[in-house]
């Protein structure tokens, strides 16, 4: 769909998957929540929860099962240790990949991390007509796939195309 001339305010959730984070050290779930907010977009609910597949999966199907939750934004758990498990907590959900995401994400955190960007399982996909983004847990990866990625795909203006246009139909038989 093409771009739209209003902006159209989505509501987010953002989850941070860690076993170390909390409400006060939090700073990628606080970047993601003041960048959403700042380009307009509702906070739905935020959440941290522990490296748990089935923790993480309970959190983000109710998101996903709430008719007025539009995305939901997942920080951590990206990697390749023993508790990094949220590519195998999430995947089941999704009823569409979205390969360009993960793809673009590490073309883009080249320039940045150089080759250790191939250690990055960040990948998105769309549940229940929800998009779903899942980031690594640094504060500067965050920030990375929200400036040259999720910021214009969330904004209902860019050209040519967006992923908030799409919103209307992502339910269409």
């Amino acid at each position: 769909m093409s771009a739209s001339e209003h902006f159209m305010p989505l509501s987010l959730c953002v989850l941070t998957v860690s076993d170390t984070r909390t409400a006060e050290n939090d700073t990628s779930g606080d970047y993601l929540c003041a960048s959403l907010t700042a380009a307009g977009h509702r906070l739905h609910e935020r959440r941290i929860a522990r490296d748990d597949r089935y923790l993480v999966r309970a959190i983000v199907a109710t998101w996903i099962a709430d008719p007025a939750v539009d995305g939901v934004l997942v920080t951590g758990g990206t990697g390749f240790t023993g508790r990094d498990s949220t590519p195998e907590a999430i995947m089941p959900l999704l009823d569409k990949q979205m390969p360009g995401f993960g793809e673009t994400f590490r073309a883009v955190s080249i320039a940045e991390i150089g080759t250790s960007t191939m250690q990055s399982r960040a990948f998105a996909g769309l549940s229940n007509a929800t998009f779903v983004f899942c980031l690594p847990g640094s504060t500067s990866a965050c920030r990375t796939a929200w400036v040259n990625l999720l910021r214009e795909q969330l904004d209902s203006r860019t050209s040519p195309c967006n992923l908030a246009g799409l919103k209307p139909r992502l339910r269409e038989a």
